[in-house]
């Protein structure tokens, strides 16, 4: 059958798809929040599980909610990404299933499932909560989610006081909106994720009329005025396997979004190669900092 409701892009040689099927992943703009559509509903659901285990879980369990009652419900993962515990998951869960494998891919088709505490628990686990550590409100799955990321860090110490119209690029819970918006003299900031979740989050940490939400893909927003700053900490893996265009990318998107004279600040693991990238598009690149395996460069358009 044509799957016609998906969590995720599963690879197209394993799971036969509608031709514009319904999309619940948070990485994907526009897509639907499955936390909030009726129990019982979904006639048919594929979910590519994603790697981490709570956050895996919990998305197994909202499709195990939402499912109606012998539907075709397929969970699958590459073997090196969470797809060699899916079985463990769902026995937790008390589900019947069928394993198999393919194409480096464990691909389990659920007949069943019987254990609601065991739902409850999953989703519990992975629901936004107010981490004590951080002072934020974050969900496991969103970039740094548990933990204050170092090369962030790092940025906070050597970021000056911006002014004018600006742009935080992946801001995920909005770490580094708080000090941007510490000063009077910033008039607007765009906070823009592809991940739901992070805007969801940045959305309760962050209570400022100058802000605008956008769930988004930083490489492709179109703004409406040139910007005076980006500030960003660029990702550089996509599903868990490293990507270096990521970051490239973003950096390509804040050069063209700056008018002259504007600025970015940027950290980056120092291993990854930016420099080379950022001085034909910028006037002036300087390491501003180095420390604990990162780059902090502030760059002039």
């Amino acid at each position: 059958m044509d799957f016609q409701n998906i969590y995720g892009v599963p690879p197209d040689e394993l799971i036969s798809l509608a031709d514009t099927p319904r999309q619940f992943s948070p990485l994907f703009p526009g897509a639907d929040d499955m936390s909030e559509i009726p129990a019982q509903s979904l006639d048919n659901l594929v979910i590519l599980a994603p790697p981490g285990t709570i956050e895996r879980r919990y998305a197994i369990a909202l499709g195990l909610k939402a499912v109606a009652p012998g539907a075709p419900f397929i969970v699958l993962a590459p073997k090196d990404k969470g797809g060699s515990r899916l079985a463990k998951d769902l026995k937790d869960f008390g589900c019947a299933f069928v394993e198999d494998a393919r194409r480096h891919h464990r691909i389990c088709t659920i007949t069943s499932c019987g254990d609601a505490a065991a739902l409850d628990a999953a989703l519990a686990e992975g629901a936004p909560r107010l981490d004590e550590g951080l002072k934020l409100w974050t969900q496991p799955g969103v970039f740094s989610w548990n933990r204050l990321d170092p090369g962030s860090a790092l940025l906070l110490q050597h970021l000056p006081k911006l002014s004018g119209n600006g742009a935080d690029f992946g801001c995920g819970l909005g770490v580094l909106a708080h000090k941007v918006l510490a000063n009077d003299k910033v008039t607007r900031l765009a906070l823009i994720d592809i991940d739901r979740r992070a805007i969801d989050m940045a959305k309760r940490n962050l209570a400022d009329p100058r802000i605008d939400f956008l769930w988004a893909d930083a490489r492709t927003v179109k703004h409406a005025k040139p910007l005076d700053f980006v500030v960003m900490n660029p990702p550089f893996h996509e599903g868990g396997i490293e990507n270096q265009s990521l970051g490239q990318n973003f950096i390509h998107s804040a050069a063209k979004a700056l008018r002259p004279g504007g600025v970015c600040w940027l950290t980056a693991n120092r291993h990854l190669p930016y420099e080379a990238v950022m001085k034909p598009l910028f006037k002036n690149v300087t390491a501003v900092a180095e420390a604990g395996g990162f780059k902090i460069y502030e760059a002039r358009k």
